[in-house]
Protein backbone atom coordinates (compact mmCIF):
# COMPACT_ATOMS: atom_id res chain seq x y z
CA UNK A 1 0.00 0.00 0.00
CA UNK A 2 1.03 3.60 -0.55
CA UNK A 3 0.77 6.20 2.21
CA UNK A 4 0.84 9.84 1.05
CA UNK A 5 0.43 12.39 3.81
CA UNK A 6 1.03 16.03 4.60
CA UNK A 7 0.65 18.48 7.45
CA UNK A 8 -2.19 20.91 6.65
CA UNK A 9 -1.64 24.66 6.46
CA UNK A 10 -2.42 26.92 9.44
CA UNK A 11 -4.66 27.10 11.35
CA UNK A 12 -5.49 23.41 10.83
CA UNK A 13 -1.99 22.38 11.92
CA UNK A 14 -2.85 23.44 15.49
CA UNK A 15 -5.24 20.51 15.67
CA UNK A 16 -4.06 18.00 13.04
CA UNK A 17 -0.82 16.03 12.74
CA UNK A 18 -1.42 15.00 9.14
CA UNK A 19 -3.97 14.30 6.43
CA UNK A 20 -3.18 11.19 4.40
CA UNK A 21 -4.30 9.05 1.52
CA UNK A 22 -3.94 5.26 1.75
CA UNK A 23 -4.28 3.19 -1.42
CA UNK A 24 -3.40 -0.22 -2.76
CA UNK A 25 -3.34 -3.86 -1.73
CA UNK A 26 -2.60 -4.36 1.99
CA UNK A 27 0.40 -6.46 2.84
CA UNK A 28 -1.50 -7.84 5.84
CA UNK A 29 -5.31 -7.98 5.84
CA UNK A 30 -5.77 -7.71 9.62
CA UNK A 31 -3.89 -5.29 11.87
CA UNK A 32 -3.75 -5.11 15.66
CA UNK A 33 -3.72 -1.38 16.46
CA UNK A 34 -2.53 -0.19 19.91
CA UNK A 35 -3.56 3.10 21.56
CA UNK A 36 -1.74 6.10 20.11
CA UNK A 37 -1.99 9.80 21.05
CA UNK A 38 -4.44 10.81 18.34
CA UNK A 39 -8.07 10.87 17.28
CA UNK A 40 -9.11 9.96 13.74
CA UNK A 41 -11.35 10.60 10.80
CA UNK A 42 -11.56 8.07 7.98
CA UNK A 43 -13.47 8.54 4.74
CA UNK A 44 -13.63 5.25 2.88
CA UNK A 45 -13.47 5.56 -0.90
CA UNK A 46 -13.36 1.82 -1.51
CA UNK A 47 -14.81 -1.41 -0.13
CA UNK A 48 -15.98 -1.77 3.51
CA UNK A 49 -13.53 -2.19 6.37
CA UNK A 50 -14.22 -4.15 9.56
CA UNK A 51 -13.27 -3.30 13.13
CA UNK A 52 -13.27 -5.25 16.39
CA UNK A 53 -12.77 -3.78 19.84
CA UNK A 54 -10.62 -5.46 22.46
CA UNK A 55 -13.65 -5.16 24.74
CA UNK A 56 -15.82 -8.19 23.82
CA UNK A 57 -18.98 -6.33 24.89
CA UNK A 58 -18.47 -3.80 22.08
CA UNK A 59 -20.07 -5.05 18.84
CA UNK A 60 -17.88 -5.32 15.71
CA UNK A 61 -18.52 -2.80 12.97
CA UNK A 62 -18.64 -2.91 9.16
CA UNK A 63 -17.76 0.58 7.99
CA UNK A 64 -18.58 1.60 4.46
CA UNK A 65 -18.56 5.39 4.05
CA UNK A 66 -16.54 6.92 6.85
CA UNK A 67 -16.20 7.16 10.60
CA UNK A 68 -14.80 9.26 13.41
CA UNK A 69 -12.76 7.59 16.11
CA UNK A 70 -11.90 9.36 19.36
CA UNK A 71 -8.77 8.85 21.43
CA UNK A 72 -8.44 5.17 22.23
CA UNK A 73 -7.33 3.73 25.56
CA UNK A 74 -7.32 0.13 24.34
CA UNK A 75 -6.29 -1.69 21.19
CA UNK A 76 -8.59 -2.67 18.33
CA UNK A 77 -8.43 -4.92 15.30
CA UNK A 78 -8.78 -3.54 11.78
CA UNK A 79 -9.51 -5.72 8.76
CA UNK A 80 -8.79 -4.06 5.43
CA UNK A 81 -10.72 -4.86 2.25
CA UNK A 82 -8.85 -6.63 -0.55
CA UNK A 83 -7.97 -3.25 -2.04
CA UNK A 84 -7.80 -0.09 0.06
CA UNK A 85 -8.70 3.46 -0.92
CA UNK A 86 -9.31 5.89 1.92
CA UNK A 87 -8.44 9.37 3.08
CA UNK A 88 -7.76 9.86 6.76
CA UNK A 89 -6.92 12.51 9.33
CA UNK A 90 -4.69 12.09 12.36
CA UNK A 91 -5.93 14.66 14.86
CA UNK A 92 -3.93 15.67 17.90
CA UNK A 93 -5.59 14.25 21.04
CA UNK A 94 -7.55 17.49 21.53
CA UNK A 95 -7.87 18.17 17.81
CA UNK A 96 -11.37 16.84 17.13
CA UNK A 97 -12.98 19.28 19.54
CA UNK A 98 -13.30 22.33 17.23
CA UNK A 99 -14.63 20.21 14.35
CA UNK A 100 -17.44 18.25 15.99
CA UNK A 101 -20.41 19.35 18.05
CA UNK A 102 -20.39 16.56 20.61
CA UNK A 103 -18.51 15.80 23.85
CA UNK A 104 -15.18 14.04 23.36
CA UNK A 105 -16.23 11.42 25.90
CA UNK A 106 -18.87 10.22 23.40
CA UNK A 107 -16.10 9.43 20.89
CA UNK A 108 -13.58 7.90 23.29
CA UNK A 109 -12.95 4.23 22.44
CA UNK A 110 -15.75 4.39 19.87
CA UNK A 111 -16.22 4.65 16.12
CA UNK A 112 -19.09 6.82 14.96
CA UNK A 113 -20.28 7.13 11.31
CA UNK A 114 -19.33 10.44 9.71
CA UNK A 115 -22.96 11.02 8.76
CA UNK A 116 -23.96 11.02 12.43
CA UNK A 117 -21.56 13.90 13.10
CA UNK A 118 -21.20 15.71 9.75
CA UNK A 119 -24.38 15.26 7.76
CA UNK A 120 -23.82 14.27 4.12
CA UNK A 121 -20.10 15.07 4.27
CA UNK A 122 -18.80 11.63 3.34
CA UNK A 123 -21.16 11.47 0.33
CA UNK A 124 -20.04 14.93 -0.79
CA UNK A 125 -16.36 14.04 -0.47
CA UNK A 126 -16.84 10.74 -2.27
CA UNK A 127 -18.77 12.42 -5.09
CA UNK A 128 -16.10 15.10 -5.55
CA UNK A 129 -13.31 12.54 -5.74
CA UNK A 130 -15.00 9.91 -7.88
CA UNK A 131 -12.98 6.81 -8.69
CA UNK A 132 -9.75 8.26 -10.03
CA UNK A 133 -8.71 11.38 -8.08
CA UNK A 134 -4.99 11.62 -7.40
CA UNK A 135 -3.60 11.59 -3.86
CA UNK A 136 -2.86 15.33 -4.17
CA UNK A 137 -6.46 16.10 -5.16
CA UNK A 138 -7.81 13.82 -2.43
CA UNK A 139 -5.79 15.62 0.25
CA UNK A 140 -6.85 19.02 -1.09
CA UNK A 141 -10.55 18.12 -0.95
CA UNK A 142 -10.25 16.82 2.60
CA UNK A 143 -8.37 19.91 3.73
CA UNK A 144 -11.10 22.13 2.25
CA UNK A 145 -13.75 20.14 4.11
CA UNK A 146 -11.87 20.49 7.38
CA UNK A 147 -11.50 24.25 6.91
CA UNK A 148 -15.22 24.58 6.36
CA UNK A 149 -15.89 22.65 9.58
CA UNK A 150 -13.43 24.45 11.86
CA UNK A 151 -15.24 26.44 14.55
CA UNK A 152 -14.65 30.19 14.29
CA UNK A 153 -14.00 30.59 18.01
CA UNK A 154 -12.43 27.97 20.31
CA UNK A 155 -14.80 26.51 22.87
CA UNK A 156 -14.21 27.15 26.56
CA UNK A 157 -11.09 25.49 27.90
CA UNK A 158 -9.65 24.39 24.56
CA UNK A 159 -6.69 26.79 24.70
CA UNK A 160 -5.78 25.45 28.13
CA UNK A 161 -5.99 21.84 26.94
CA UNK A 162 -4.02 22.60 23.77
CA UNK A 163 -1.22 24.25 25.76
CA UNK A 164 -1.04 21.52 28.41
CA UNK A 165 -1.40 18.78 25.79
CA UNK A 166 1.40 20.30 23.75
CA UNK A 167 3.68 20.15 26.77
CA UNK A 168 2.77 16.49 27.30
CA UNK A 169 3.56 15.79 23.65
CA UNK A 170 6.94 17.55 23.85
CA UNK A 171 7.87 15.63 27.00
CA UNK A 172 6.52 12.32 25.59
CA UNK A 173 4.24 12.06 28.61
CA UNK A 174 7.06 12.41 31.14
CA UNK A 175 5.92 15.75 32.56
CA UNK A 176 4.00 15.32 35.85
CA UNK A 177 0.42 16.51 35.79
CA UNK A 178 1.20 18.65 38.82
CA UNK A 179 3.69 20.62 36.74
CA UNK A 180 0.97 21.28 34.16
CA UNK A 181 -1.48 22.58 36.76
CA UNK A 182 1.17 24.75 38.43
CA UNK A 183 2.21 26.29 35.11
CA UNK A 184 -1.41 26.95 34.12
CA UNK A 185 -2.48 28.19 37.54
CA UNK A 186 -5.45 25.85 37.73
CA UNK A 187 -6.43 22.96 39.95
CA UNK A 188 -5.95 19.34 38.98
CA UNK A 189 -9.71 18.87 39.00
CA UNK A 190 -10.25 21.77 36.59
CA UNK A 191 -7.56 20.52 34.19
CA UNK A 192 -8.97 16.99 34.27
CA UNK A 193 -12.48 18.31 33.57
CA UNK A 194 -11.30 20.30 30.55
CA UNK A 195 -9.30 17.34 29.20
CA UNK A 196 -12.34 15.08 29.49
CA UNK A 197 -14.39 17.68 27.63
CA UNK A 198 -11.95 18.17 24.74
CA UNK A 199 -9.94 14.91 24.66
CA UNK A 200 -12.26 12.42 26.35
CA UNK A 201 -9.74 11.29 28.98
CA UNK A 202 -7.72 12.85 31.79
CA UNK A 203 -4.24 14.35 31.29
CA UNK A 204 -2.80 11.45 33.28
CA UNK A 205 -4.17 8.96 30.74
CA UNK A 206 -2.99 11.13 27.84
CA UNK A 207 0.50 11.11 29.37
CA UNK A 208 0.31 7.32 29.67
CA UNK A 209 -0.42 6.96 25.94
CA UNK A 210 2.38 9.37 24.99
CA UNK A 211 4.83 7.35 27.10
CA UNK A 212 3.78 4.14 25.40
CA UNK A 213 4.02 5.72 21.93
CA UNK A 214 7.55 6.89 22.66
CA UNK A 215 8.52 3.39 23.73
CA UNK A 216 7.02 1.69 20.67
CA UNK A 217 8.51 4.17 18.20
CA UNK A 218 11.97 3.81 19.74
CA UNK A 219 12.14 0.06 19.15
CA UNK A 220 14.73 -0.81 16.51
CA UNK A 221 14.06 -4.46 15.59
CA UNK A 222 17.34 -4.68 13.67
CA UNK A 223 19.35 -4.33 16.87
CA UNK A 224 19.34 -6.01 20.29
CA UNK A 225 16.66 -4.44 22.48
CA UNK A 226 17.21 -3.67 26.16
CA UNK A 227 13.59 -3.45 27.31
CA UNK A 228 14.52 -2.24 30.80
CA UNK A 229 16.50 0.66 29.36
CA UNK A 230 13.78 1.55 26.83
CA UNK A 231 11.12 1.39 29.53
CA UNK A 232 13.08 3.70 31.84
CA UNK A 233 13.76 6.18 29.03
CA UNK A 234 10.04 6.27 28.28
CA UNK A 235 9.19 6.92 31.94
CA UNK A 236 8.34 3.43 33.18
CA UNK A 237 10.14 2.85 36.47
CA UNK A 238 8.17 -0.19 37.60
CA UNK A 239 8.98 -3.25 35.49
CA UNK A 240 5.82 -5.14 36.47
CA UNK A 241 3.67 -2.12 35.55
CA UNK A 242 5.51 -1.78 32.23
CA UNK A 243 4.98 -5.45 31.34
CA UNK A 244 1.28 -5.32 32.18
CA UNK A 245 0.69 -2.10 30.24
CA UNK A 246 2.61 -3.40 27.24
CA UNK A 247 0.47 -6.55 27.14
CA UNK A 248 -2.73 -4.52 27.60
CA UNK A 249 -1.85 -2.12 24.77
CA UNK A 250 -0.46 -4.59 22.22
CA UNK A 251 -1.84 -8.00 23.17
CA UNK A 252 1.75 -9.30 23.30
CA UNK A 253 4.65 -9.50 25.69
CA UNK A 254 7.65 -7.34 24.71
CA UNK A 255 9.47 -10.44 23.47
CA UNK A 256 6.51 -11.53 21.32
CA UNK A 257 6.13 -8.02 19.92
CA UNK A 258 9.80 -7.81 18.99
CA UNK A 259 9.55 -11.17 17.25
CA UNK A 260 6.63 -9.84 15.18
CA UNK A 261 8.53 -6.67 14.27
CA UNK A 262 11.44 -8.78 13.07
CA UNK A 263 9.23 -11.15 11.08
CA UNK A 264 7.17 -8.33 9.58
CA UNK A 265 9.42 -5.26 9.20
CA UNK A 266 7.78 -1.90 8.59
CA UNK A 267 7.47 -0.64 5.05
CA UNK A 268 9.68 2.36 4.30
CA UNK A 269 7.70 5.58 4.32
CA UNK A 270 4.61 3.89 5.77
CA UNK A 271 3.92 5.40 9.23
CA UNK A 272 0.96 3.16 10.17
CA UNK A 273 3.34 0.22 10.52
CA UNK A 274 5.26 1.93 13.34
CA UNK A 275 2.75 0.78 15.95
CA UNK A 276 0.12 -1.55 14.43
CA UNK A 277 1.17 -5.13 13.80
CA UNK A 278 -0.28 -8.01 11.76
CA UNK A 279 -2.97 -9.81 13.72
CA UNK A 280 -2.48 -13.14 11.95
Amino acid sequence: MEYVGRVPAPPLDRFIDDIYCLTGVPRHPRMNVPPMPSAHLFVNLGEPARLWDRDPSAPPAVLTDGWFMGVRTRRFLLEYPARVRLVGVHFKPWGLSPFVDMPATELRDRWVPVGAVWRRSSDRIRNRLGDSASATETLRVMEEELRSRLAEAPSRGLDLVQHAGGRLATSHGALPVGALTDAAGVSGTHLATQFKSHVGITPKRVARIYRFARLILSVDPLRPVDWSELAQTAGYFDQAHFSKEFKDFTGHTPTEYLDLRRRFPAERGFPPDSGPMPAD
